[in-house]
């Protein structure tokens, strides 16, 4: 294809996507991130999604069951191979780049951008965003209504003492204040240490400190060097818990197995059923 044909094709593209009007009862969605990715499984029809994001196929990234992501085909998000599903809408992150931005909105094409969720109600109002795009609104509801269930489940009994713990990611990040699972954990008993001391997402969070105040469980993402330092490995009354990576990241149908999960280690913890 020579360069003028390409111009010509997108140009074609972008009068087709300006003539369709309005999104139709049943648009077609290609979502580019994997959080929006987990949604839509749930709230849209298949034949609605035309790809997912990368993402949704590496199990270090993906929010959704590696059966549940094997249905549908992904796309790695460049402006031309998005071009080429002929989507309704495109659904992404906040952290687009603005040109890229204006080259979709330049060509016509709906572009839905969505910020990070920081805590419940955010994960909710993205729920009930994108089950209106697909014109399912009704399923978004649905889907909230099994959240709060899950999260009614996997509440600590009324005057149950809360757990101190610590979410610790990669390089010394923890999940401090303002972060969805930081909601997730204080609704499911636990005390987010960082979070009480001022830190906040993805802040750096030092072994010293953690150290003067043992939590007493460290929550894991991942097989970080520091979580081998030996002083760690003293702290006797500290328990070490792998969280699979796909629970923290994202709000919607992946809130259900990470309260569920969130609830089981406190038990664990206090060795009973409370």
């Amino acid at each position: 294809m020579t360069r003028s044909t390409g111009r010509c094709w997108c140009i074609g593209l972008a009068l087709a996507a300006v003539l369709a009007g309005p999104l139709r009862a049943a648009p077609r969605i290609v979502s580019l991130n994997p959080c929006s990715d987990a949604i839509l499984t749930e709230v849209a029809d298949p034949a609605q999604i035309v790809a997912l994001s990368a993402y949704s196929h590496d199990p270090a990234t993906s929010s959704l069951p590696p059966a549940v992501a094997a249905r549908y085909a992904t796309t790695r998000g460049t402006l031309e191979a998005v071009l080429m599903l002929h989507p309704d809408v495109v659904v992404d992150g906040a952290f687009v780049a603005p040109a890229t931005v204006r080259a979709y909105r330049a060509l016509g094409l709906r572009l839905e951008l969505f910020g990070t969720q920081r805590n419940l109600d955010d994960a909710r109002r993205d729920i009930r965003r994108l089950a209106a795009l697909a014109g399912h609104a009704d399923r978004g509801e649905a889907l909230i209504r099994r959240i709060d269930a899950a999260l009614i489940a996997a509440a600590p009994a009324h005057g149950t003492a809360q757990i101190d713990a610590v979410l610790w990611e990669w390089g010394g990040m923890v999940a401090g204040r303002d972060t969805l699972i930081g909601d997730l954990l204080t609704r499911t008993g636990f005390a987010n240490s960082p979070a009480r001391q001022g830190y906040g997402q993805a802040d750096i969070y030092p072994i010293e400190r953690l150290l003067a105040a043992p939590p007493r469980v460290i929550l894991t993402v991942g097989d970080d060097r520091m979580l081998h330092h030996p002083a760690l490995r003293a702290l006797s009354n500290t328990a070490h818990v792998a969280l699979p990576t796909g629970l923290i990241s994202c709000g919607g149908p992946t809130i259900i197995p990470a309260v569920a999960q969130l609830a089981r280690i406190r038990r664990a913890l206090m060795g009973s059923k409370s």
